[in-house]
């Protein structure tokens, strides 16, 4: 299990800490530190079931600088500048041993995750 982490956001520590109590085995990954690819990034959204623009941040400066509120819903151009600015990336991203992904913001979206590992 792996957790795409910005200690920085009070969601993302609360989706670490429930990782913790559950006592269970995960990468921290500081995805603001340690971008993903492009690559790496469309696995994740195929593990969410989720399109970028779904889950992208939205009100960051960069994505108003970027246009994206108006951007066309093309994938590959999403997932590009999201892995060129991982900040655009919600957070945090679980991600069990089998490739299934959630965006964890909430307890529920939590467990989900290791219901699923």
């Amino acid at each position: 299990m792996e957790i795409w982490h910005n200690p920085r956001c009070s969601k993302s520590r609360a989706a670490k800490s429930a990782l913790d109590e559950a006592g269970v085995a995960y990468t921290e990954r500081r995805y603001l530190d340690d971008p993903p690819s492009a690559e790496e990034l469309d696995a994740v959204l195929v593990g969410i079931g989720a399109e970028p623009w779904e889950v992208a941040r939205l009100n960051e400066p960069v994505a108003k600088e970027l246009g994206l509120k108006d951007l066309e819903h093309d994938r590959a151009r999403w997932i590009a500048l999201m892995a060129a600015h991982p900040v655009l990336i919600q957070r945090p991203i679980v991600v069990t041993g089998d490739g299934h992904a959630v965006v964890a913001r909430d307890a529920e979206s939590v467990r989900r995750a290791l219901d699923s590992e």
